[in-house]
């Protein structure tokens, strides 16, 4: 069932941080009530939003009183309730936190933006790249002499923001199970991606960490930490940081004494480099992988999203499972007494409207005066 299993949690609908949030929180056995915008998503995408898994989805007006009172309603027998608007818009709503705390003193409720609650960018417009560009984060990704790499949006809106809205709501769930009181979470994905910096931020202060990219032993500066172009325009990783596994990275793929016995000279890093990518082309990516993959080189085949689920160990740990003919990652982290189910596919928004209402304790006659009257929709 999953260690969050007797947990009810609403998740008011939005988009990329929000939903990997709701998904993280019900892979783990959370019930977790989908509160969708009227018309909701396109029918097209229904089954494939992974992001959409493993939760009911009701369709409620919020732009009409009674929608804004059934979503109050809910709040009275759920744990906890989260949100990505801007700074306000709950409150405008009329489903802001003194709204549904004074329904509910004992429920979480979590606010996700990029920029916070306060300061003097809280009420701008912006998305993952320009938040990871306030913390550090941005500016750290790339290879020397070029601009910065946007590593796509898994800084900021999943690591930063979904990732960290779903922990800080779980946080508050055992703190609100000994108070008895809930309380405000203030995720902010800029400050969640500086966060996931804060080693590089102690690197900096001890000296080894700078502004300029590509230099480094963990941003590709070094030639024993990044990927190789192999023989068949297919790339393979290498990350052997330690001496013994540098030893047997020059054992295995042939590196002469003379140009690689200097591992820790980052002034030899350059040359080691430009020699490295020819000896890797010399070969293919699956050669190279029987001569490193399994051994203690710290290597790996660099694998694109269809290879991925395909390969050996990926395939016997289950690490990826298909539902409804999508392949998608399987739950995670795994639990001994807890495990968490295989995925349900995603619902149409409005699939779950009347018997989730039912078992809120809605009768019949007052679910068909909200659908008469527009409040909410059944699918």
């Amino acid at each position: 069932m999953g260690p969050l299993s007797g947990f009810r949690i609403i998740e008011l609908a939005g988009i990329g941080p929000g939903p990997f949030c709701g998904m993280m929180l019900a892979d783990m056995g959370a019930e977790v009530i989908r509160v969708d915008r009227l018309g909701g998503n396109p029918s097209s995408s229904v089954g494939h939003d992974i992001l959409f898994r493993n939760r009911k989805s009701i369709a409620v007006n919020l732009k009409h009183p009674d929608g804004v009172e059934t979503v109050l309603k809910l709040c009275e027998n759920a744990d906890a309730i989260f949100e990505g608007y801007r700074p306000g818009v709950a409150e405008r709503l009329g489903v802001g936190p003194e709204h549904c705390q004074q329904r509910n003193p004992k429920l979480v409720y979590g606010r996700m933006t990029g920029w916070g609650q306060d300061g003097p960018l809280a009420s701008s417009a912006g998305h993952d790249i320009n938040y990871i560009s306030i913390s550090g984060a941005l500016h750290a990704v790339g290879r020397r002499g070029e601009k910065p790499l946007p590593p796509l949006n898994l800084f900021g809106d999943f690591g930063g923001g979904g990732m960290m809205m779903a922990f800080g709501l779980v946080c508050a769930l055992l703190e609100a199970q000994k108070s008895g009181q809930g309380q405000v979470i203030d995720s902010a994905m800029h400050e969640g991606s500086a966060a996931l910096m804060a080693m590089f931020y102690g690197l900096k202060g001890q000296g080894m960490f700078t502004s300029e990219r590509g230099t480094h032993m963990l941003d590709s500066g070094a030639h024993f930490y990044d990927v190789y172009e192999t023989q068949d325009g297919k790339y393979i990783s290498i990350g052997s940081i330690e001496p013994q596994f540098y030893a047997l990275l020059k054992e295995k793929a042939g590196l002469p004494e003379e140009d690689f016995g200097m591992q820790m000279n980052p002034a030899q890093w350059p040359e080691q480099k430009q020699k490295i990518e020819a000896i890797f082309k010399g070969r293919t990516r699956d050669e190279w992988c029987e001569i490193m993959e399994g051994s203690d080189v710290c290597f790996a085949p660099v694998l694109d999203l269809e290879e991925a689920p395909h390969h050996p160990h990926n395939q016997a740990r289950n690490s990826f499972v298909t539902v409804n003919q999508v392949t998608q990652p399987a739950p995670t982290p795994r639990f001994s007494r807890t495990p968490s189910e295989t995925p349900r596919p995603a619902q149409a928004p409005g699939t779950d409207t009347r018997s989730t209402l039912q078992a809120a304790g809605f009768t019949v006659a007052e679910i068909d005066e909200l659908l008469k009257a527009g409040a909410v929709a059944q699918l």
